[in-house]
């Protein structure tokens, strides 16, 4: 028998980070937009598809110039790494929210992910995660 690698939901400890962040889009076309990168910039994300040019940055650093964008959220990182083979983490960790009716914006990076949610849902949704997990 294979060993499950999803990990239980008690297992699992989110990290609010403090920085407010934004989610903007921009043309598929357009150039790396410098703003994003500033010295006190530590959560930045930024994606290229054939549709768009997607970025999640600080708040303060969208220009007024950026037409399309959605904010102020705050971020929740599950702490420590999650293997690639790990199953179900999203799943686990927007099932409670979507039922509660609290949307949700997903990143993942190599190591881990990050669960955005708008601030002005921020309390019902922190209160929610922290009926399913350890939650700093």
């Amino acid at each position: 028998m294979i060993p499950s690698t999803e990990p239980p939901a008690s297992r699992l400890t989110l990290r609010l980070l403090p920085e407010r962040l934004a989610v903007c889009r921009l043309a598929p076309d357009d150039s790396f937009p410098a703003w994003v990168l500033h010295s006190e910039a530590t959560v930045w994300s930024v994606t290229r598809t054939p549709d768009e040019l997607s970025i999640v940055c600080d708040d303060g650093a969208v220009p007024p110039s950026v037409a399309k964008v959605e904010r102020p959220w705050r971020a929740f990182v599950i702490e420590g790494q999650v293997p690639f083979e790990t199953t179900g983490v999203i799943a686990g960790l927007t099932a409670p929210l979507a039922a509660a009716g609290l949307p949700v914006f997903v990143l993942s990076t190599f190591d881990t992910d990050y669960l955005l949610v708008m601030e002005r849902y921020f309390e019902r949704a922190s209160a929610c995660l922290r009926e399913h997990f350890e939650v700093r």
